[in-house]
């Protein structure tokens, strides 16, 4: 069976700690949408590792590593990461494979992300400017090139002809593109070759056959996803539940498990509407205390207290099974925290996610008294702190889904496992 997990708010999660953690369960890990703009970050043995396009499960030399077919990839940042994660002791040329239908990100996919993004002015979207975007929109506008058309003999053919239709927008933006890395792209789909291109939909569903177990593993978050995000603030991918079937190749009656992860706060780089949004001290010590600047861009991360309303709405989106609550030891020194339990809008009181969500919402909270007390020496739900306890009872019960893993610290070791209700 597959089991899913999810980022349930706008992405950085802690996705890629809680993959790590539960590999050992699984034979096969496989990323089913998004591309270099996640950053999945692992911590274990002393070691720091941020990924943007293999999957979590890469330091597991036992666990089969699948790009899926949902995914698109940037060649030259894909070798870069490879070549880091086998300097860190990982196995890729042994356990990764990359489906033959992932689209590719070109130069120009990057360049014209760029020319869009500065054509916008003030309105933004906070593109992370990997390309993503422009690749998707070839994706489906039936232009785009995938990693098995590199080894066909008119490869470079294609690639010419698209890059011909770039050209023509670069005019449209009056945008002059640059092409330095055209070069070293060309050179890291040479080195790609050595890795084993598949037709990773019969693969996944081989592996089902034999009755084995896959994780997919999503990228971004559910308030990102092109559909049910808050559009035009979003990425260009269906980063749900859903996705998993188009981005994998697997029907809906393989999915077993759906497992939500969610920060004890909120998050969100980039622009677009935040409701619980902190401007003032108490926002910025999120920051420094969760380090929270953006592991793919670097950029700073608006913080803001936790929003049930928006995870409610995840939840019931996905069709979340349990909950994982990350980066609670963020939390350790607050005097007071707050929860959103309904937003106030045009003065009536609304427990749903608006279809606008840029519209003046005033957030309704629920405040409780901070732990103060240091979590990452916690092993077990025993040790936590009460006002802790009381803090996720209270979540768990709002949201009627079991919070069954909650996060003390970011290595794969602080990591306490609750029994479902």
């Amino acid at each position: 069976m597959v089991d899913v997990i999810l980022g349930l708010q706008w992405g950085d999660e802690g996705k890629g700690k809680i993959v790590d953690v539960l590999t050992g369960q699984y034979d096969a890990i496989a990323r089913f949408q998004g591309g270099p703009n996640a950053g999945h970050t692992l911590e274990f043995e002393g070691k720091k590792i941020v990924l943007h396009t293999i999957p979590s499960g890469i330091f597991h030399k036992d666990a089969l590593n699948i790009i899926g077919n949902g995914v698109v990839l940037d060649p030259i940042i894909l070798v870069k990461e490879l070549k880091n994660v086998e300097s860190q002791g990982a196995l890729p040329k042994q356990n990764l494979k990359i489906s033959k239908k992932a689209h590719l990100i070109l130069p120009s996919h990057r360049q014209l992300d760029a020319a869009s993004e500065a054509s916008k002015g003030i309105n933004k979207i906070g593109s992370t400017l990997k390309g993503i975007g422009p690749t998707y929109m070839d994706k489906t506008g039936r232009n785009g090139l995938r990693i098995g058309d590199v080894l066909a003999p008119d490869f470079l053919d294609r690639y010419q002809k698209l890059k011909e239709k770039h050209m023509g927008m670069f005019k449209m933006y009056n945008y002059t593109p640059d092409f330095s890395m055209e070069e070293e792209w060309f050179e890291a789909i040479e080195q790609l070759k050595a890795y084993e291109f598949i037709d990773s939909e019969y693969e996944i569903n081989y592996i089902l056959e034999q009755n084995k177990q896959i994780l997919a593993e999503g990228a971004q978050g559910t308030l990102l996803d092109i559909d049910f995000g808050n559009y035009p603030f979003v990425t260009s991918s269906n980063t749900t539940s859903a996705g998993v079937c188009s981005g994998l190749g697997v029907p809906p009656t393989k999915i077993r498990n759906v497992m939500g992860i969610f920060k004890a706060y909120c998050t969100r780089v980039g622009s677009g509407p935040f409701p619980t949004e902190l401007l003032d001290e108490t926002g910025e010590h999120l920051r420094k205390e969760g380090n929270e600047f953006g592991s793919t861009t670097g950029r700073p991360r608006r913080t803001g207290w936790l929003d049930l309303v928006a995870l409610k709405y995840a939840i019931m989106i996905n069709g979340v099974t349990e909950l994982f609550m990350m980066k609670g030891d963020v939390l350790n020194n607050m005097d007071t925290l707050k929860v959103a339990v309904a937003y106030k809008v045009d003065g009536k009181i609304t427990y749903r996610f608006p279809y606008d969500a840029c519209t003046q919402i005033e957030p309704m909270y629920r405040e409780f008294k901070g732990w103060k007390t240091d979590i990452r020496t916690s092993k077990t739900v025993e040790e936590l702190p009460a006002e802790m306890i009381e803090y996720i009872q209270f979540i768990e019960a709002e949201l009627g889904v079991p919070i069954t893993i909650v996060s003390v610290g970011p290595d794969r070791k602080e990591t306490i496992f609750r029994k479902k209700n």
